[in-house]
């Protein structure tokens, strides 16, 4: 009676294992990892905005203070 079971067992664990297999060994496929592109800045125009709201500001005030 043991036979059989250890018998049975083997013919069962044989059978998973062949069918787990069937398709045999791929190898894995790595793809790379894409890489930005370097961001490239533009330099700035030969004017600055920056300094225009200070100088109307200047003249505004030195426009009010000659009333």
């Amino acid at each position: 009676m043991t036979m059989k079971k250890l018998a049975t067992l083997a013919l069962v664990a044989g059978l998973s294992a062949s069918s787990a297999f069937a398709g045999g060994y791929t190898a894995p496929v790595v793809e790379p990892e894409p890489v930005a592109e370097p961001v490239v800045v533009e330099g700035g125009s030969s004017s600055n905005a920056a300094i225009l709201i200070p100088v109307l500001l200047l003249i505004g005030v030195a426009v009010a203070a000659a009333d």
